[in-house]
């Protein structure tokens, strides 16, 4: 799965005793050369698996949630959430009766999962099990990013117009906090121990804030990318991935200090990132049918590893680390509109009926 390269370290020189040791030196170098290159990652489609319409007016879809230990991915289709064998691809339930789907956040302590559901301002509550829903949560309008945070017990959903944070309570369901963000917020992302960053997109900056005490500790410009959507962490090094839209850049930043190590440009509509600490591979998936790879070869150090040409649309993704499977969903798309003042560049529409999840294996 992957060939390595790199460019040798400059060190001191050091006094030859002999030929036979210069070589035996040139040997080893050349092997640490060889060791410690950057990494070359190839995948190809795997399966792709059809699924019908959802309820409501139009075919919308968003995150995609992998659950590994149910074997199960959450994907946001609609008025709906529609649960998957990750697997087989088989269709294992639906939740439905929601208004506009965005996110899944599985906290299996207390068996339950949450929706976020941006037209209804709220999170929905169900049973991981049943897969019936068991309650709701107060959020706020577009309500969109939701995750756990390990380290406060609480989930949070990020609320996209409202330009604040909801804090819920996942065993009683009761709302515990607002946060003021102070911008449109995006993708967010914790770190474990009591700090969740998250990504104003309106703003290009991304914020770091105390799960425990619900207030932004810190905020930190993206440049040289802009318009950050997704997130993602190597916690171990204190390391952020983040990636913005305009311009279309990945940065790499330090989540102590909010300093911007490396950069790289990637393709249009940023969606979705993740981070596999195995393998050290840092994934983006793009609306405009890309999934870029990139290689942590040192905390301090990246390297583009590979890109994969997926579908229009399939701007965001799921990672099974046991597999190193990629999981993109989309659909097919009609013309364009015509451009209006108000839409100078409008986007086509999915077609009803026509969503489907793409499968990549190395």
């Amino acid at each position: 799965m992957t060939g390595f390269k790199i460019s040798a370290v400059k060190g001191k020189k050091k006094p030859m005793k002999s030929i036979f040791y210069n070589r035996i030196m040139l040997g080893a170098l050349m092997f640490g050369v060889t060791a410690f290159a950057a990494t070359t990652v190839n995948y190809h489609l795997a399966n792709t698996y059809k699924f019908g319409a959802a309820s409501g007016d139009r075919e919308y879809f968003d995150y995609i949630t992998f659950d590994p230990d149910s074997r199960r991915l959450y994907l946001s289709h609609g008025s709906e959430v529609l649960v998957v064998n990750a697997d087989s691809g088989e269709e294992e339930g639906k939740i439905s009766g929601l208004k506009q789907s965005h996110g899944v956040a599985v906290v299996p302590e207390v068996g339950r999962g949450f929706i976020s559901d941006g037209a209804l301002g709220k999170a929905i509550i169900f049973d991981l099990k049943t897969l019936k829903v068991v309650g709701e949560a107060k959020a706020a309008p577009d309500a969109d990013c939701i995750i756990y945070d390990p380290a406060s017990k609480h989930v949070f959903t990020f609320n996209g117009d409202s330009h604040n944070a909801t804090a819920i309570d996942p065993a009683t369901g009761n709302t515990v906090g607002t946060i003021d963000l102070g911008g449109g917020p995006e993708f967010a992302v914790a770190d474990g121990q009591g700090t969740i960053y998250n990504n104003l997109e309106d703003k290009s900056e991304v914020l770091a804030i105390d799960s425990r005490s619900l207030k932004v500790k810190s905020h930190w410009p993206i440049a040289p990318a802009g318009a950050p959507a997704p997130i993602a962490m190597d916690r171990d090094h204190r390391r952020l991935f983040i990636a913005g839209r305009e311009p279309a850049m990945l940065v790499v930043m330090n989540a102590d200090d909010g300093k911007v190590i490396q950069s790289f440009p990637i393709s249009g509509g940023a969606d979705a990132e993740v981070y596999d600490s195995k393998t050290g591979l840092i994934f983006v998936s793009t609306r405009e049918g890309w999934v870029h790879i990139f290689h942590e070869d040192s905390p301090d150090h990246y390297s583009q590893a590979g890109k994969v040409k997926t579908e229009l649309g399939a701007k965001t993704m799921a990672y099974d680390p046991k597999t190193a499977r990629i999981f993109v969903d989309t659909a097919e798309f009609g013309k364009s509109p015509e451009p209006t003042k108000e839409h100078p560049h409008p986007r086509p529409a999915p077609i009803p009926g026509t969503f489907h999840l793409l499968v990549y294996a190395p």
